[in-house]
């Protein structure tokens, strides 16, 4: 659907993202959904592995170890470099896979042969997969500033991780990363859109675009700026389930695979934190140190009276003492 442009002459192959899924069984089959699958196996696991470890590192470095807290800020920045960093991954396997997955639409239109993805490296280059990476990277460092910070409130704020010693179910880990998966595959899909464009080889009569400003430029003059988010509907489809299932394996696997350098921050125990049975430790320390505080002033003031204290007559006692 991004790839389509709506100003060419019957290039309108599509009209919404059911239309799209319909056409291409239709046209495809059922294996026409995992065109661009074999890229997306090979490239996925190290993408993943570097955008999670290096959101994880700098927010370990940015959380106070006395609260536990961090700053918005930080998260933002951790989010967004994480995202950065994935892009020597992404990048080449995004535009195989784009190419590999416009070739069901180009035999239709065209009658060209399909071509495997050695033949697409082989014929861009080193150089070549890089091609859109200036769009690759305004897609991917929004998208973890607004997944990665949204995720971890929605996990503390919503689903109250914490609270009381709770710990997440499994739907409720996988609620918070597949809602956080949402707004943050929707609002980057204008840069989605661009990087689309810019990795396809255009076809005769198709508008060519000399870089990322001159694809937002063109994109909004030809095709108004509804076509900046074609395909938004089926990037949260997308993206929602598969983001929540990657990070509930992912905190699935920290529980028994911590990272060598992770520092836990202390936690601070209240009413509110403790668990059930830490609560009840809480309650008899406080009240043996009542015990010891009330015994503690009981001794001082009787020896401060030098009366003896009977303990078969406390009240003969104090009349003794009021005789003396």
């Amino acid at each position: 659907m991004q790839n389509q442009r709506s100003t060419v002459v019957g290039q309108l192959l599509y009209k919404n993202s059911l239309d799209c899924a319909r056409k291409i069984f239709r046209n495809e089959g059922f294996l026409g959904f995992y065109r661009g699958l074999g890229p997306q196996l090979v490239g996925v696991a190290p993408e993943k592995a570097i955008k999670l470890t290096v959101n994880d590192l700098i927010r370990g470095r940015a959380t106070d170890p006395e609260t536990g807290r961090i700053k918005l800020y930080w998260e933002l920045v951790a989010g967004g470099t994480a995202g950065g960093c994935q892009v020597v991954f992404t990048n080449p396997l995004e535009i195989v896979k784009i190419r590999l997955q416009i070739q069901g639409e180009a035999a239709k239109a065209e009658g060209a042969v399909p071509k495997g993805a050695i033949h697409i490296i082989r014929q861009l280059g080193v150089f070549g997969l890089y091609k859109g990476a200036s769009a690759c990277l305004l897609r991917d460092i929004p998208f973890s500033a607004i997944y990665f910070p949204a995720y971890w409130h929605l996990k503390k704020d919503l689903f109250q991780e914490g609270y009381n010693g709770k710990q997440l179910s499994f739907f409720e880990t996988l609620a918070a990363a597949g809602i956080a998966g949402m707004p943050a595959a929707y609002f980057t899909t204008p840069a989605d859109v661009v990087k689309t464009r810019l990795q396809v080889e255009a076809r005769q009569g198709q508008t060519n675009y000399k870089g990322l400003r001159d694809a937002f430029i063109k994109i909004y003059k030809e095709e108004g700026f509804r076509a900046l988010f074609k395909g938004g509907p089926a990037r949260i489809v997308r993206s929602s389930p598969q983001f929540g299932f990657t990070l509930l394996g992912y905190e699935t696997l920290k529980t028994y695979l911590p990272y060598p350098w992770e520092d836990k921050p202390r936690k601070v125990e209240t009413a509110l934190t403790s668990r059930p049975d830490d609560l009840s430790k809480i309650r008899a320390r406080n009240a043996l140190r009542i015990l010891l505080d009330v015994h503690g002033d009981f001794g001082r003031k009787v020896a401060a009276s030098g009366v003896p204290l009977s303990l078969s007559s406390p009240r003969l006692s104090a009349q003794l003492g009021r005789e003396k």
